[in-house]
């Protein structure tokens, strides 16, 4: 099973569990783009749903094929969301990011009462961070800000290269206006304590360290699809 059809598995298993009048966040993603695929389908096929999309490009994909869309502010409570992530552990803690949504995903993740990561089976690891984290900054004082990310690394015993996100010839721009910063700390023992370490700094809108907030993961690799519960 090529990567693709591993994505399309775990897609396919994530959407056994949306059911007829749901209000449902759909995350952004390569994983999250075969989810919505498959959600098409089932919406021409007479699901009803409501849908809130976490980034303008997976908008933009659901409007294309006709999954009913609503903004967040219009359906501010959600049931479900499904989502990809670039790192998932054992304790259902994510990285997530690595598209650029990380914001707007984890607004819409916390305004569900439940959500899927969907995602293959190399995705999957012990500790997280061999993956770049992501963290979504005010472009307002970016020097400052990521001085001030690289000592609270400092403080937990992490280092590495913090560089800007890079798109064509300039920095990449959010779907809300910041930027980047990709952080490559390696391992990270206390990602709940770098979690906060983040959450502290002014400049810092935003990280791609989801903790405590997926419910389930669909992890599909070469021989099937498994389900993983907080550990």
């Amino acid at each position: 099973m090529d990567p693709l059809q591993m994505k399309i598995k775990a897609a396919a298993a994530a959407l056994e569990h949306v059911g007829d009048g749901m209000r449902l966040g759909i995350g952004t993603g390569s994983t999250a783009n075969e989810f919505v695929r498959l959600l098409a389908e089932r919406v021409a096929g007479g699901l009803k749903i409501i849908g809130v999309p976490t980034s303008e490009r997976t908008a933009r994909l659901c409007l294309e094929l006709g999954v009913p869309l609503q903004s967040l502010d219009e359906c501010p409570e959600l049931d479900l969301t499904i989502d990809g992530a670039d790192e998932v552990d054992g304790a259902l803690s994510l990285i997530k990011g690595g598209g650029g949504a990380l914001l707007r995903e984890k607004i819409v993740a916390a305004a569900s009462k439940r959500m899927i990561v969907i995602a293959d089976e190399t995705k999957t690891v012990d500790t997280l961070g061999a993956f770049k984290l992501p963290i979504e900054v005010n472009i307002f004082g970016l020097a400052a800000t990521r001085l001030a990310v690289e000592a609270a690394a400092r403080r937990l015993g992490l280092s590495g290269e913090i560089v800007v996100r890079a798109s064509g010839d300039g920095p990449f721009t959010t779907d809300g206006g910041h930027y980047i910063l990709d952080a490559s700390f390696g391992r990270i023992p206390d990602a709940g304590a770098l979690a906060q370490a983040l959450n502290d700094i002014p400049g810092v809108v935003e990280h791609g360290l989801f903790i405590g907030i997926a419910t389930l993961a669909i992890i599909a690799g070469p021989q099937g699809v498994r389900v993983m519960t907080p550990q």
